[in-house]
């Protein structure tokens, strides 16, 4: 197969993890791409731990919440419009206590806040705009996040019960997927201003907006994710014919290529010491979940399926990771050790079942 038409059939598989976003009605309007729509116990010596939240595919998706063991399963939303989880962060705030999630219940995309048990739902935004990928700042009174309108896209920031929203860029282009930083002091964020080819840079800022810098310039960045430290940044990048993922430290110095090939390699997640990263990648054919060392050292294949695998979450005690296939004929949610040995159907519906995200808490 031709590097053109392997590289197309793995993105196209692919399409849960990355960027779901199209054009809207209206100049500068992004919606949502919303993915829509039991018991299988994982055996294990200790027993799994924490909850897993994910969404259901299609027109009308809903936001569940089951054990890690699948048991427990939970409609939250079970509301009228569309409702789903963040493309790139995890919506569980920092004690694990409440949900941050985008719906368009009330007329267009706004971002919620809800218990973990899927009360006291809040619409923090309540724009006429569109409202995307709430990321948590790190003591849970606020989230910022993406706002599209009149032909760009800023970044905003707003405190939990929907008071104090501020535009923290205010610039001409494309500032888009915030996510601040473990470390409380700075948002990261995907633009593309001062770019020849509208190419996403990576850039950093103060909390307030201030300090506003380039880590990575425009090489079609398309993802990144803070270690657990807030000491360094993964990510990955168009390098063709395919994509590879790079590490840094926080202040953009000493970028290293950690995969380095002709294949298609995107960031999965961090492991919760941050001592290695899940990703993504078709070298061996397909879409697999691939574990290596946080020097790129040790990369081994986990899944080692022939269907297609992607979007890997760690469980809190690193001990097992989270992850979606097509192995049994629709998107599950599956669970397997760290290791990848036992690989379990946690969801085993008909529906499409996406985006999962383990709880920060055991």
């Amino acid at each position: 197969m031709a590097d053109t038409d392997r590289q197309a059939a793995f993105m196209n598989t692919t399409r849960f993890f990355l960027s779901q976003k199209v054009a809207g009605v209206g100049v500068g309007c992004a919606l949502l791409v919303m993915l829509a729509a039991c018991d299988n116990p994982v055996s294990s010596d200790r027993g799994p731990v924490g909850r897993i939240v994910f969404q259901t595919s299609g027109l009308s998706p809903d936001i569940f919440v089951m054990n890690a063991d699948g048991t427990g399963m939970v409609n939250l939303t079970n509301a009228p419009g569309a409702d789903a989880l963040s493309w790139r962060y995890s919506p569980w705030s920092p004690d694990g206590a409440k949900l941050a999630f985008m719906s368009d219940r009330d007329g267009n995309n706004d971002i919620f806040v809800m218990n973990a048990d899927g009360t006291g739902v809040v619409n923090l935004t309540a724009s006429p705009e569109s409202d995307v990928l709430p990321s948590w700042s790190p003591d849970g009174t606020a989230v910022t996040f993406a706002r599209f309108a009149e032909g760009a896209s800023e970044i905003y920031v707003v405190n939990i019960d929907g008071t104090g929203a501020v535009n923290l860029t205010d610039h001409p282009e494309y500032d888009d997927e915030p996510a601040w930083s473990p470390g409380a002091g700075k948002i990261a964020f995907l633009s593309n201003r001062g770019s020849r080819f509208g190419a996403y840079g990576l850039w950093i800022m103060n909390t307030d907006g201030t300090g506003v810098e380039m880590l990575a310039n425009g090489e079609h960045i398309q993802r990144f994710l803070w270690s657990p430290d807030g000491s360094r940044l993964v990510l990955h990048k168009e390098i063709a014919p395919g994509f590879d993922v790079f590490i840094m430290n926080a202040d953009g110095m000493t970028p290293v290529n950690l995969t380095h090939n002709d294949y298609v390699d995107l960031v999965g997640a961090w492991s919760p010491d941050g001592s290695r990263i899940a990703f993504m990648s078709d070298r061996d054919g397909n879409s697999e979940i691939y574990v290596m060392n946080a020097d790129g050292t040790g990369a081994v294949n986990l899944t080692n399926h022939p269907a297609h695998d992607s979007s890997p979450t760690w469980s809190p005690d690193g001990s097992r990771i989270a992850f979606v296939s097509d192995r049994d004929g629709n998107w599950e949610i599956y669970v397997m050790n760290a290791d990848g040995t036992r690989a379990v159907n946690l969801t085993n519906t008909p529906e499409h079942e996406n985006r999962p995200f383990w709880s920060p808490r055991e």
